[in-house]
């Protein structure tokens, strides 16, 4: 027996993309907790660090800010300390969509020999709806991205020694995924 190599001109489009679709089909199957109304697992900082799902910008503000002092007031050599965090956007769903696709091509010869190619592509994004309680419709959200935090001051009593100054721009760095330059420490002032 003689093996055939298949090429892409003989599988053609329609069935490469059918192909396709079905990959994606068994991979949303394998993970039914990604799209389930069940115990979701997202990779957000409310997940990681155990603080529950805030309303508003200005509460999720507030909690990282007060877990952020309590942590550094329990480092030796910081003492007291204010922080002040301020954040890129608020809190934003992201949503699924259905992205239905149809792709159309034509061939074409006339008698004096010329050639017309023409393809056609349609492409239509929607979002997904599930049926609320109360008769209504809502986005199908999957997962939630909570704020980025756009910078971060610290205003500490030991914040006019370089370890102690070093020490908090790394902590806050590793916590927030903030870049240094946009993390300032200051010394307190001692009144």
């Amino acid at each position: 027996m003689e093996k055939k190599k298949l090429s892409l001109k003989e599988i053609g489009i329609p069935k490469l993309i059918i192909i396709f679709m079905c990959g994606i089909l068994l991979i949303i199957l394998s993970f039914p907790s990604l799209f389930s109304g069940g115990d979701k697992k997202n990779n957000t900082i409310s997940e990681v660090s155990n603080v529950p799902t805030t309303t508003s910008a200005a509460s999720y503000e507030e909690e990282m800010e007060a877990r952020l002092k309590e942590a550094l007031m329990k480092v030796e050599g910081i003492g007291n300390v204010e922080v002040m965090i301020t954040l890129k956007s608020s809190k934003e769903s992201v949503t699924l969509k259905d992205t239905p696709y149809s792709q159309e091509s034509l061939d074409e010869s006339d008698s004096s020999g010329g050639e017309r190619k023409s393809t056609t592509i349609d492409k239509k994004e929607e979002t997904v709806l599930q049926n609320s309680g109360t008769g209504g419709s809502t986005p199908y959200v999957i997962k939630e991205l909570e704020p980025e935090i756009e910078g971060v001051l610290v205003i500490a009593q030991g914040g006019g020694s370089q370890t102690i100054i070093g020490e908090i721009v790394g902590a806050v760095e590793v916590l927030f995924d903030v870049p240094a330059h946009k993390i300032k420490v200051m010394k307190m002032n001692s009144n």
